[in-house]
């Protein structure tokens, strides 16, 4: 199909429905004369209308949200000829959400490799005498992503193996090369306070586990009686809890709320409801507030389980060791490709926007720094167009992409040999993703593509999706579509976007 001039199509405020009624062999006869008829008689605003009906051919059924007031913009590419098999306002900008996470998984593919792994160390400038360590230990955090209690188990057992038993000084928790980071969401600005979500942790290069407390919620002893809690991760919390858990009879509902407060430095879980007195464990993630001061907390806690004592307690810095500190211990964590996976399949703000700040380097990196760092890298994929970028999360409706930025990023990594398989890997096929709401549409659609979704419901709703196809004939092609909602439409659901996308993409999958 003859591709219109992609100016004439982002003129427009909004997706238009595409009325075409000539056989495919004759649509560009027929766009020509129509054009030309309606720049004669009504004007150039009218034949912008046309061209805008006319780009839309091919994604149909989709385009019929912009009746109903939201803003469409879509694009589905050949990736081997580079045809455009179809198009609705593809230079739109328009908040991604979570796509935003395609962005930061290319960029950090080019900066670090699928291979590159975070390195966690504990130093010291203190000497070691008969099993004592006098002076500070300290725990310089990489940013890693993925640090988790097993990697500072590891740590642990290292101190052990050199014969230290005791530390005569504090457990010094080093952020220096960001952290606390600056909030430039809601979600995370108020996290800071409360969270009843773990998917707003806060950041820090020394953060673990995510950043988020786990409540292990087991049935209490006969009915009626409160639920045991207990640490997932500490045999002696930092957190409180706050028990109002109530055990029901067997085969009865589990019904589990859970909040974090924080008064005075300290967190508190608060976890009401109900749970079954034949119900299995519960465990329940919350963010903490105060990602680097956790992290210490569970290292103390594990090095008393070896039996190393700490004696000054925990603290935090913002300073780097001097490099003239010794290294006591050292683990490596996971390598990128499998952070990547991790990250793009369950949409993990926390390790995304680890991940964006890893790429500034030097120290007390923002987030806005490492959107630019983003914006840097897309600059030089060849005609990507603008894009702004706060997060690699895309957790704030701050970032801007367009459709036409999407497709030139998914083609460009999949000319790259040597990164596509660890890029594409992270997305989900909808047959068998872990993410169920994606689970629709025809068969040859669910097994044919590989998507990243992206969702955002305040201030306006967003639902977007992008990802890789092949066709019938096993030619692979690339898609993109971003739904905005207005203030006036507040409310956009996941299948209002996905089936007419399922229903379109799989008529181009059957012609290709």
């Amino acid at each position: 199909m003859p591709l219109l001039p992609s100016a004439l199509s982002s003129a427009l405020p909004r997706a238009i429905l595409p009325v075409l009624v000539a056989p495919a062999r004759d649509l560009s006869r027929h766009l020509a004369r129509s054009l030309r008829w309606l720049t004669l008689s009504l004007g150039t605003g009218a034949a912008l209308f046309a061209a805008g009906q006319a780009t839309a051919a091919g994604f149909d059924n989709l385009a019929r949200l912009a009746d109903k007031g939201f803003i469409v913009s879509a694009q589905a590419r050949m990736l081997d000829s580079g045809e455009t098999l179809a198009s609705v306002n593809p230079a739109l900008q328009l908040t991604p959400a979570s796509v935003s996470k395609l962005y930061i998984a290319a960029a950090s593919l080019d900066r670090f490799g699928p291979q590159y792994r975070f390195s966690t160390r504990l130093r010291s400038t203190g000497t070691v005498s008969d099993g004592v360590l006098n002076g500070d230990l300290v725990l310089e955090g990489s940013g890693d992503p993925a640090l988790t209690s097993e990697e500072l188990w590891r740590l642990t057992e290292e101190l052990r193996f050199r014969g230290i038993r005791r530390i005569n000084g504090r457990l010094l928790v080093s952020q220096w090369r960001f952290g606390p980071v600056p909030c430039i969401s809601t979600d995370r600005c108020n996290a800071s306070r409360r969270s009843s979500n773990a998917y707003d942790a806060l950041l820090s290069s020394a953060a673990s586990n995510y950043a988020s407390w786990c409540v292990k919620v087991l049935p209490g002893v006969g009915s009626q009686a409160p639920a045991q809690l207990a640490s997932c991760d500490m045999t002696q919390p930092a957190e409180a809890f706050d028990n109002q858990v109530t055990t029901v009879a067997a085969g009865g509902k589990n019904a589990i709320n859970a909040r974090r407060t924080t008064s005075n430095g300290r967190d508190t879980l608060v976890v009401s409801g109900t749970i079954a007195a034949d119900s299995q464990p519960r465990s329940i993630y919350r963010a903490v507030s105060n990602p680097a001061l956790y992290t210490g907390h569970l290292m103390r806690d594990m090095l008393s389980r070896a039996g190393i004592d700490v004696t000054g307690g925990v603290d935090l810095t913002s300073t780097a060791p001097p490099s003239s500190a010794t290294q006591l211990g050292s683990v490596e964590g996971k390598p990128m490709q499998e952070l990547l996976t991790r990250m793009l399949n369950y949409s993990n703000n926390f390790m995304a926007d680890q991940l964006t700040l890893a790429l500034v380097g030097g120290s007390q990196a923002t987030l806005r720094q490492g959107g630019a760092k983003l914006e840097t890298f897309a600059s030089a994929i060849p005609n990507h167009g603008p894009l702004t970028m706060y997060s690699g999360s895309g957790l704030t409706s701050q970032n801007r992409t367009s459709v036409n930025g999407l497709i030139a990023l998914l083609d460009s990594m999949y000319h790259r040999a040597a990164l596509f398989p660890t890029f594409v890997a992270g997305m989900q096929a909808p047959t068998n993703g872990p993410m169920r709401f994606i689970r629709r549409g025809s068969e040859t659609f669910r097994n044919n593509v590989m998507v990243k979704t992206g969702t955002l419901n305040q201030p306006v709703p967003v639902r977007a999706i992008s990802g890789y196809f092949r066709g019938k004939s096993g030619r692979w092609g690339a898609f993109a579509v971003m739904v905005n909602g207005r203030a006036a439409v507040p409310y956009l659901s996941w299948p209002q976007v996905l089936d007419p996308v399922a229903e379109d993409l799989t008529a181009m999958i059957e012609r290709n």
